[in-house]
């Protein structure tokens, strides 16, 4: 194809021959006037000089016309893998590929928009990102059509065709079926955080699309994969739940909707929220039976510990000790025995007995209710002094029944290292304290030495610490609903002290009291699930030998199976690669876990019954139109596809317009002077010939 123009390249500047031409001008008007014989030829002979010295050249461009380019999005998302759309999609871009290539003139770009679901990302279907991908390196002039090959659940539309940036008309070409229905469930609002114990609200709602029902439908819902309720809404309205946070940590609650009869998947027939239960301050009762070197220990610690309330007694004024002098004379406080241990008992998370000894504070009947209080599900920890051995020992009242250890009556005073027992390294109190020392014995412990010991025996529950000779010093069980834990040696300050370097007491006892107050992170038996992308780690901890494997329900029902390799004492652990998202359950034995791979509600899930509604207003302001296929596409189904130009109408009932471009590729340029050697003089000379021969007569 080639193009000509003009063009001018002057010998001399412009202002040169502009004074050039005005001197010219004014000598042959002068001449005129004068009534010179030849004074036209003299203008000829002007103008003929002029245009030599500018030098007119006529110019031919060689150029290449280039194809027009088609921009072919294919839908390739999970929505698009559902009820065979995806074979649908298949056939109908082979299809449209087949027809484009009968026009020498397009070039097309065929991209597969996959969806953007993620382990981080919470998906969607981005045709109008893939469209802009493909034509980045693409001038708009050239750009003759865009056509999508999707169910028209699209979740990047622009707000209108201008933001687009794309002048050529787009086709949408929507797969599955206007028979297509579907039931689910969504959320509308649920909280993220919850206080353990106290009331939260749920909205869900169920909603159904290509068909409706009168009556309610059934809507299970559970709690960390247990059931807890059954309950029946009717589709369109929100829905409240109320519920109590079971526990601390993660809560994962399920509702579960009845599938209906020919709808196209059940994938959305369930939804969840994950509701992290936090406590409130734990109430801590701290009875220190007199004032001792490790009392403040005690306090200090728990007083440090922002999620606890402490409430602190020193007996300081036991009754053998009154001597007359009359109360409002003195500054102690009364201890207030009924209150705390008959009324507001089982307000308190955790009861700390330090050194206390019988001095007639208690009366025994309050023991009685004290142990009630445990097995309930209550907490106590015993901190033994001396007086654990004598007939003073708390061990004599109601409560030591349910008290771990018993003391023999023997104090042993004499310099040892605490060490962690077997039991010890496998329990989450006691596993990995800083300076422990080896299993073998051979590198001892790091930390400082204790003083004094109670000998106690029939040791019950879990022997954590012992002294050299394997004499219990720190002993835990669970009597009933309740957990107890006894420590026989008042030295743990000796620690907190820094005596010989001291040792771990704020990680040992601020270990062992959550434990006594139930945090699920220091349960003995516990399995976990932790999702980090689409590798779920599994934590098994016991107290027992190998747990065995893990059987594992994925969130289509199917089952699988995986083994734990022991990391540590008392922890066994694995990586399970999931393939899918969604809800995976874990069991061993008689725990189970559940854990979220992915984003909670994906929304390529969210809506999947095609439809044209979402592309049509964009697809109208450029000009294109949508076509739905049948379910076997065939070239008699599809829209046929015109050539077309200009800025008219680019679509009909049966067929797409593609824009022809213009746009078009410089090969080559070829020059020619006009007024350059033996033509420029010829003409120069044959006008002042003119002239002389004019002048001559």
């Amino acid at each position: 194809m080639n193009q000509f123009s003009w063009t001018i390249a002057p010998y001399l500047p412009s202002w040169a021959l502009i004074v050039l031409g005005v001197v010219g001008l004014g000598l042959v008007i002068w001449c005129i006037l004068a009534g010179m014989r030849g004074s036209l030829f003299r203008l000829a002979a002007l103008g003929v000089l002029l245009l030599a010295l500018a030098n007119p050249s006529l110019v031919q461009e060689e150029r290449e016309q280039l194809p027009t380019i088609v921009a072919l999005i294919s839908d390739r998302s999970d929505s698009q893998q559902l009820d065979g759309r995806d074979d649908q999609t298949e056939q109908a871009t082979e299809i449209i590929k087949s027809l484009l290539a009968k026009f020498p003139q397009f070039e097309v770009r065929a991209v597969n928009a996959t969806s953007t679901l993620s382990a981080e990302n919470d998906g969607g279907t981005t045709l109008f990102s893939s469209l802009s991908s493909s034509l980045q390196d693409v001038a708009p002039d050239r750009v003759g059509a865009a056509i999508f090959i999707t169910d028209g659940q699209v979740h990047d539309i622009p707000e209108s065709a201008d933001k687009l940036g794309l002048s050529a008309p787009l086709h949408a070409i929507i797969t599955g079926s206007e028979t297509d229905k579907d039931r689910r469930i969504v959320l509308r609002k649920a909280p993220r955080f919850g206080i353990v114990g106290e009331s939260q609200e749920i909205v869900y709602s169920v909603i159904e699309e290509g068909f409706e029902t009168d009556d309610p439908v059934e809507v299970r819902v559970f709690s960390d994969g247990e059931l807890i309720t059954v309950e029946d809404a009717f589709p369109g309205e929100d829905v409240p739940f109320v519920f109590d946070i079971p526990h601390g940590g993660k809560n994962i609650i399920e509702f579960h909707v009845a599938p209906v009869e020919g709808e196209i998947t059940d994938v959305n027939n369930r939804t969840f929220a994950t509701i992290e239960g936090i406590r409130e301050n734990l109430r801590v009762l701290l009875v220190s039976g007199e004032p001792h070197a490790g009392e403040r220990t005690w306090r200090n610690l728990l007083k440090s510990d922002g999620s606890v309330d402490l409430v602190h007694f020193t007996i300081l004024r036991p009754p053998e000790k009154q001597d007359g002098t009359p109360i409002t004379e003195l500054s102690l406080i009364a201890f207030p025995t009924r209150e705390l241990f008959i009324e507001k008992i089982d307000e308190f998370d955790l009861i700390i007995f330090d050194r206390y000894k019988l001095r007639r504070v208690l009366p025994l009947l309050y023991f009685d209710n004290i142990a009630r209080y445990l097995t309930d599900g209550g907490a106590i920890l015993v901190a033994a002094g001396p007086e654990h051995a004598g007939n003073a020992s708390i061990h004599r009242t109601p409560l030591g029944p349910v008290l771990p250890i018993e003391p023999t009556g023997n104090t042993i005073d004499e310099p040892f290292k605490p060490r962690v027992s077997d039991a010890g390294r496998r329990h989450p109190v006691t596993r990995d304290l800083d300076g422990m020392g080896s299993k073998d014995g051979k590198t001892p412990p790091e930390w400082s030495r204790w003083f004094r010991v109670i000998e106690g025996v029939e040791a019950q529950g879990d022997t954590l610490i012992t002294d050299e000779s394997e004499r219990p010093l720190l002993v835990l069980n669970r009597p009933g609903e309740g957990r107890v834990a006894v420590l026989m040696s008042d030295h743990v300050w000796l620690w907190a002290r820094g005596f010989e370097g001291g040792g771990p007491h704020t990680q040992l006892l601020r270990r062992l009291a959550h434990w006594l107050m139930k945090e699920p992170e220091l349960a003995e038996e516990a399995l976990k699930a932790e999702a980090n992308g689409k590798t779920v780690t599994i934590t098994r901890q016991t107290m027992g030998d190998a747990p065995g494997p893990v059987d594992i329900v994925l969130p289509s029902g199917e089952r699988a199976r995986t083994s734990l390799s022991e990391t540590s004492d008392g922890v066994w652990r694995t990586e399970y690669l999931a393939e899918t998202f969604g809800l995976y359950r874990f069991a061993n034995g008689e725990l189970t876990t559940l854990t979220h791979v992915g984003p909670a509600n994906p929304k390529e899930y969210a809506e999947i019954v095609s439809t044209e509604a979402k592309l049509s207003p964009v697809v109208k302001q450029t000009r294109g139109a949508t076509f739905r296929t049948s379910r076997s596409p065939t070239l008699s189904d599809l829209p046929r596809i015109v050539p077309v130009s200009g800025s008219g109408n680019a679509s009909g009932s049966d067929w797409m317009g593609i824009r022809e471009t213009s746009a078009s590729r410089l090969i080559g340029v070829r020059q020619v002077s006009l007024f350059s050697g033996l033509l420029g003089l010829a003409v120069l000379l044959l006008t002042l010939g003119a002239l002389w021969a004019r002048e001559g007569r």
